[in-house]
């Protein structure tokens, strides 16, 4: 049953990882961020590290992988809102 858990965690840490990649390219692409909140995106920024830093205690290894990517993606829309104002 343990093994099916890994599955869905992986699965699950690939989708909410996925959804952040299109908002990403298209700010980088546009360069336009005055739609989008910055202190919505430092909050889950900060919930995606929770979560990473989670994983790692656990040893939760879907988790650290979903979020390092998950960081990585809203780290940089967050820098583009920084850089783009």
């Amino acid at each position: 049953m343990l093994v099916y858990a890994d599955y869905i965690g992986y699965l699950a840490a690939i989708i909410g990882t996925l959804c952040w990649l299109p908002q990403t390219v298209k700010t980088w692409r546009s360069r336009e961020t005055k739609d989008l909140s910055l202190a919505a995106n430092l909050l889950v920024l900060s919930t995606v590290v929770l979560w990473f830093v989670y994983g790692i205690m656990m040893e939760a290894w879907p988790l650290v992988v979903g979020n390092i990517i998950s960081i990585i993606a809203v780290g940089a829309i967050v820098t583009a809102k920084l850089i783009y104002k």
